[in-house]
């Protein structure tokens, strides 16, 4: 049994309300259960109940057992002296305000039906299933579910929006840099994210302003920071770019000793990290107020447009410094744009727009509905439970379902295990 069960109980009222009374044999009338608190504290607010016809208004807390108090300790902290109910599911002891007055006990496992209880174990059950809920998943109502993941989409992309005010803060409030950042971390994909962030943070978003008038100028610039400026090689262009980046590297005082390694190893080669950046350098290089730019623009196709960018000339015909391949145009693909405008772009439209107190959850909406899903393990499963329809805001929406309630166990704050238990 966990605790969050009885949370879920309290909340949606699935017990028997009639004839409630506390262990003392006073009679209890939920007239609200208060407002479910997921932080510190106790777990439901301005709760109102009638005791022996008293009405009372304060805090519930629950708990498995009422001992439990103790073992919180919540006996000693005022944050619980409103408490006016003490919800448990096995009464086994007497508990008590800090100033000692004793806080009536309502116990439940006498008030909740079998069928609550059965559904309860079912869904948690000890099985090896790859979700709780996947015999039941197929007779999910269409409604619920598509209402349930687009509040699991905004739920993620608040988690990302987190994200982007944290890096704003440690780019001195400029949005520019922080598109920066955000691009030259996801041009490196899961590989070498990591690293090309890093690449990102060590370079002040000023000098990039100063260099990218020259593509050549900000090819140097990041490939020297990323540390890929390594030996002596007969090779014009790299020995080119070498120098330009020692100049840049004495004029601002630069250091890439916090950078990161590159990986090139299991990289398909148009994902390798020296093509990755000479697109991005293309990108800011004929983009200049490229924020603005993403900001203001109204359609995909725009964003399409502006990023459909190539690598420079040197890299049709190479992957590597000094390795000559055949010739292709390294050009940025649709579908990479479109992991951009999932991961980057929309995210950051989102926390702008809240950032100027004008939200936009429509367009958002809109742009997402209009973008394909992701292919990944995730989306697969889910669909051969049950087909749904997919595009990328689904997609999000269920790796959040999986990665945030799913794989944690959160059934009980999910509205699909809601949905189960209620059968």
């Amino acid at each position: 049994m966990q605790e969050d069960f009885i949370h879920y109980l309290w909340k949606h009222k699935k017990f028997s309300i009639s004839q409630l009374e506390t262990k003392k044999g006073q009679v209890v009338e939920v007239v609200s259960t208060g407002e479910h608190n997921l932080n510190s504290g106790p777990d439901f607010f301005n709760a109102q109940i009638k005791i022996d016809n008293q009405l009372w208004a304060g805090n519930v807390e629950i708990h498995l057992r009422s001992s439990d108090w103790f073992v919180h300790n919540h006996e000693t902290d005022s944050a619980y002296d409103n408490v006016i109910l003490h919800v448990v599911w096995e009464h086994d002891t007497e508990i008590f305000r800090k100033d000692n007055s004793e806080i009536e006990t309502l116990e439940l496992r006498h008030c909740v039906s079998k069928e609550a209880l059965n559904n309860y174990q079912k869904l948690f059950n000890k099985q090896q299933k790859w979700i709780n809920c996947e015999n039941d998943f197929a007779s999910v109502d269409e409604f619920l579910l598509s209402n349930w993941l687009e509040r699991l989409y905004f739920e993620r992309l608040e988690r990302k929006s987190n994200d982007i005010n944290e890096l704003l803060k440690t780019s001195k409030n400029n949005w520019e840099a922080v598109l920066f950042k955000m691009l030259t971390k996801n041009f490196g994909l899961k590989v070498n994210g990591d690293a090309f962030l890093s690449v990102a943070n060590s370079i002040e978003f000023s000098i990039i302003r100063k260099e990218q008038s020259k593509l050549g100028n900000l090819e140097a610039l990041l490939f020297g920071q990323a540390g890929l400026f390594v030996g002596d090689k007969e090779d014009k262009y790299f020995n080119e770019l070498k120098d330009i980046y020692g100049y840049q590297k004495h004029k601002y005082h630069l250091s890439n000793l916090s950078v990161s390694p590159l990986q090139f190893f299991r990289l398909r080669p148009p994902n390798f990290p020296t093509v990755r950046l000479s697109q991005l350098a293309s990108l800011f290089h004929f983009n200049e107020h490229l924020f603005s730019k993403i900001i203001y623009a109204n359609s995909k196709e725009e964003i399409y447009k502006m990023f459909s960018v190539k690598a420079s000339e040197y890299w049709d015909t190479h992957y590597t410094f000094d390795k000559v391949s055949k010739k292709s145009k390294k050009q940025v693909s649709s579908s990479f744009i479109n992991l951009l405008l999932i991961n980057t772009i929309i995210p950051l439209k989102f926390s702008y727009a809240q950032y100027i107190g004008k939200p936009i959850n429509e367009e958002i909406v809109h742009w997402m509905s209009q973008l394909k899903s992701e292919q990944n393990g995730i989306v697969d499963k889910f669909n051969s439970m049950k087909p749904i329809f997919c595009n990328a805001l689904n997609s999000q929406a269920l790796i959040q379902l999986k990665t945030n309630y799913c794989n944690k166990n959160k059934c009980l704050q999910c509205a699909i295990g809601s949905e189960v238990l209620s059968d």
